[in-house]
């Protein structure tokens, strides 16, 4: 291969991104400098934040420029090393984007190692989202034996491994999911309660199933979801926020009064903590047990995790609002350069 074929942001989306808003081309294969590597993109993975970062809207991380390549972690295979790290056929975790080829620094690459699992894991249950669940877990959420952990997209890479670690604190794990198949699929896992966002009526199934309340509430979805939830939050209940996907393609506030007074009395008067997070800013203290700890237990079979992928890079941007509107199931990944 001598063209290196790539996916750019063409302009920035309004509410859900539409085809307009990309640009798949053609480019010579880039060549790696001293201290670089030349990848080949296997697996690439697809995550709810990257909306945010196709608005120039401020936030945690900057955003992408018009023009630029869409990041994304990547699982790969090192064509060609300037650097006595890594050798050609070495399998690498890397952030290589929306690519066929990229070229990386070899200091910012980690090595995937195919005997504990599956490649493609580095990019889910052994990478950023089961290290989001892990550190938001165990630093915020901080699940005592006897108490119960609730958390929303609960068949997601997060939220799956929020209850089952959840589990293996000796917590009840309280899943909330679109459409019975997930459902089901949460009661595969393990969950002691599996509940359908769907149904129409989550404020009282939450209510008859979870009686004892929610002492931990892991949050990844907000809308509707934290409205029914958050009457049945405890008196010194944790709330661990990860993500907002029910508002991320939103261009205006929701229709309806303020709930904000409500939410704040709430906050108070049950003396909550509610602590957004960056999984970032846990890597010093956590990561190393967390690879630990998650390959441990992924072994003994107390983690099982599923994956949505999917065939075609071309595909992605498709893929993308599948995720954004729950139309996947597991952790979504794109084969890229591997078989699907």
């Amino acid at each position: 291969m001598t063209t290196n074929h790539r996916i750019r942001l063409n302009s920035r989306p309004v509410g859900e991104p539409k085809a307009e808003n990309y640009l798949l081309d053609e480019v010579d294969l880039p060549t790696p400098q001293d201290g670089e590597v030349l990848l080949r993109t296997l697996y690439l993975s697809l995550d709810p934040y990257m909306r945010g970062r196709m608005s120039e809207a401020k936030s945690y991380a900057k955003p992408v420029e018009l023009g630029d390549v869409l990041g994304g972690a990547t699982v790969s295979e090192v064509v060609e090393s300037n650097s006595s790290n890594f050798s050609a056929g070495d399998t690498v975790l890397g952030y290589g984007g929306w690519q066929e080829y990229s070229v990386e620094n070899a200091a910012h690459l980690r090595r995937v190692d195919p005997e504990i699992a599956p490649i493609s894991t580095a990019l889910g249950v052994l990478g950023m989202p089961g290290f989001t669940a892990y550190a938001g877990l165990l630093e915020i959420g901080r699940p005592q034996p006897g108490e119960t952990v609730a958390v929303a997209a609960a068949t997601g890479p997060v939220g799956s491994v929020v209850g089952q670690i959840a589990k293996i604190k000796g917590a009840k794990a309280v899943g909330i999911a679109g459409g019975p198949d997930k459902v089901a699929h949460l009661n595969e896992l393990g969950f002691d309660v599996a509940l359908d966002h769907r149904s129409g009526n989550l404020r009282n199934e939450l209510k008859e199933s979870v009686p004892q309340g929610i002492d931990v509430y892991f949050e990844n979805v907000g809308g509707d979801v934290f409205s029914a939830v958050l009457p049945r939050l405890n008196t010194y209940a944790r709330v661990p926020l990860c993500g907002l996907v029910a508002n991320y393609n939103l261009t205006e506030l929701p229709e309806g009064p303020d709930r904000s007074g409500a939410l704040m009395g709430n906050i108070l008067t049950k003396s909550l903590t509610v602590r957004g997070f960056i999984q970032t800013e846990f890597v010093e203290k956590y990561h190393d047990d967390f690879l630990s700890d998650m390959s441990g237990w992924i072994k003994e079979g107390k983690i099982r995790y599923r994956e949505d992928i999917r065939p075609g890079l071309e595909k992605a941007p498709e893929y993308f609002n599948d995720l954004l509107n729950g139309r996947n199931f597991g952790k979504m990944v794109v084969a890229v350069g591997a078989q699907s």
